[in-house]
């Protein structure tokens, strides 16, 4: 196929068409290199001015200052759930938890290996339909710090601000909205994102830690687990995805390039709002699954009349060049996941679809 579809997948997920453009042209043979950025080793300066370029536009871009490490690891946002309380839920061994999600989930399960954890909120008992109030939170001030995931993918729901935590340090993981927006990094002690959603492709994981932090990595632990280490080794202890940085190098100079994230975080909620506005104005044909106050510009899901509507939907949609619009079998319906690098021309097309599919079938 020569022209692209259009990709509503939660991820491995869309890319700046710039950004692949520049990596094709380029995989042959680097310009002034030639080798292939599959080929350079990680410790040429090459890549050191690529690496160094990728922290300071990531700098930059979310406004992170002296007081924080950026680390780029394997493992994906998973391998975070263990290495996290690992890190610095000693030496007290207990930790808050905000449960928002299946990822917020496995994150507990991890922790939990580690030391105790204290459910700070949930609302597992509603299939994760909205985000916990700041009223409903049961926080142990002396507890190590708080863990929350910053979007829900499954579920298509998204805080809207941080929790507030008081003085406890706040550990986010925001693989899934990570870039979509400004936040205030200060506000963090740790944050921590799979690439593959907004920054670049799968293999690699962003990471920002507060530099505090890193005494409480104890030299007993492993050391491809320790983040004292990786710091220390700036992220090259082992070699790192050359290529995955290379990518979100790349990204985060076309994210600039586009006016930064405020640009982009205008640009998502127009996207995002054009098929809530159709999901909303469908007389309930459409359903939504996130409360209004809830809802994730990322990641859209709803429902239809019926299941059987759902298939012939995404059987016609498919065929139609929409790809990936099926919904996880947790929530069921249909997912459009709009982000960053999705055009605003997919959304037009897709809300055209739908209100042509339920005139038809409706």
């Amino acid at each position: 196929m020569k022209e692209r579809i259009y990709n509503f997948s939660a991820g491995p997920a869309i890319l700046p068409e710039d950004v692949l453009k520049e990596a094709q042209e380029n995989l042959f043979s680097l310009p002034g290199v030639g080798m292939s950025i599959l080929e350079i080793s990680h410790r040429s300066k090459t890549f050191d001015k690529i690496h160094a370029e990728a922290n300071q536009d990531l700098r930059t871009l979310l406004g992170i200052s002296a007081d924080y490490e950026i680390l780029y690891l394997g493992g994906g946002a998973s391998l975070q759930f263990s290495m996290v309380p690992l890190n610095i839920m000693p030496p007290k061994n207990k930790a808050d938890y905000i449960v928002t999600g299946v990822w917020s989930k496995k994150a507990v399960k991890e922790a939990k290996r580690v030391g105790t954890v204290n459910i700070v909120a949930s609302t597992e008992s509603e299939n994760f339909k909205r985000i916990p109030k700041q009223s409903e939170f049961k926080l142990d001030p002396d507890a190590s710090y708080v863990h929350f995931t910053s979007n829900n993918t499954i579920y298509g729901t998204e805080w809207q601000s941080e929790p507030e935590v008081g003085k406890v340090p706040l550990v986010c993981d925001a693989s899934s909205d990570i870039l979509s927006r400004k936040i205030d990094v200060n506000k963090y002690a740790l944050i921590y994102a799979g690439a593959q959603k907004n920054m670049g492709p799968s293999g690699v994981t962003f990471i920002v830690i507060r530099k505090d932090l890193l005494e409480r990595s104890a030299d007993s632990l492993h050391t491809m687990l320790n983040y004292k280490i990786h710091v220390e080794n700036n992220s090259l202890y082992n070699t790192p995805s050359v290529f995955g940085i290379y990518i979100l190098n790349l990204v985060a100079k076309w994210l600039l390039k586009n006016g930064g994230l405020d640009a982009m975080y205008k640009t998502n909620k127009e996207k995002g709002g054009m098929i809530y506005n159709c999901i909303d104005n469908s007389g309930g044909y459409y359903k939504g699954h996130a409360d209004k106050d809830s809802r994730s510009l990322m990641n859209i899901t709803f429902r239809m009349p019926s299941e059987e509507l759902e298939k012939k939907f995404i059987a016609e949609a498919t065929a139609a060049g929409f790809d990936g619009l099926k919904g996880h079998r947790s929530v069921g319906g249909l997912r459009a996941s709009v982000y960053n690098a999705f055009p605003k021309k997919g959304c037009e097309d897709l809300v055209a679809f739908m209100k042509t599919f339920q005139a038809k079938n409706g």
